[in-house]
């Protein structure tokens, strides 16, 4: 199911790289992690309330040692923060909606007012600049219909430089994680053995 917006004509610019196209290259990987790191960061997606005895256990280290690493961890920004995953059903979200957004004009003052206003809403989950036709890809998450026609009424359509909108309804969800995948991290090197019982003590 879809729904087109039309606004007016979007405007292309040429010349040098504008703000999306810089936006889009990717930031060099920082330094590797070692395998207890790695296996620290995995159990953390799987439940980031696990105590830190049951996760030094789980990762082969000491309780003092895990402790280190995964505040290392936090402290570079590995794992940015530990929160509680909600069900949407739960609290009356029952519309999930994937929204292509075409601008006027991709200059870096038209994708700084956008970016400002949609940063704003609750119901925008996710927001992505995009290569391809339209210039930002957003998932927003609303009560019903009537909800999502306000959001677009009242607040998207009201964004200076706002071209095209598409709207695609998601009909079931098939998967949703939060959890990275993490297999490239282990091709590195050897991942060190999980010890069983007792961990022996680590090196800082």
């Amino acid at each position: 199911m879809a729904m087109a917006c039309k606004l007016a004509a979007p405007l292309r610019i040429s010349g040098k790289p504008s703000r999306k196209e810089a936006s889009l290259r990717k930031k060099q990987p920082e330094a590797a992690l070692d395998p207890i790191s790695i296996r620290i960061i995995e159990r953390m997606q799987e439940n980031s309330d696990v105590g830190l005895a049951e996760l030094a256990e789980a990762t082969g280290t000491t309780p003092s040692s895990c402790w280190r690493r995964l505040d290392e961890l936090r402290q570079r920004g590995v794992i940015r923060r530990s929160v509680a995953v909600v069900d949407p059903q739960a609290i009356g979200l029952a519309v999930n909606v994937f929204v292509q957004v075409t601008l006027e004009k991709q200059t870096e003052a038209a994708l700084r007012v956008f970016q400002t206003r949609i940063a704003r809403r609750p119901e925008v989950m996710e927001c992505y600049l995009m290569s391809g036709d339209a210039d930002y890809l957003l998932r927003v998450v609303v009560e019903d219909l009537a909800q999502y026609h306000r959001f677009v009424v009242d607040h998207l359509t009201t964004i200076p430089g706002v071209a095209n909108l598409r709207s695609s309804f998601a009909l079931e969800q098939v998967k949703y994680t939060t959890a990275l995948p993490t297999g490239h991290l282990h091709q590195s090197g050897p991942a060190a053995p999980v010890r069983k019982g007792r961990a022996a003590k680590q090196p800082k």
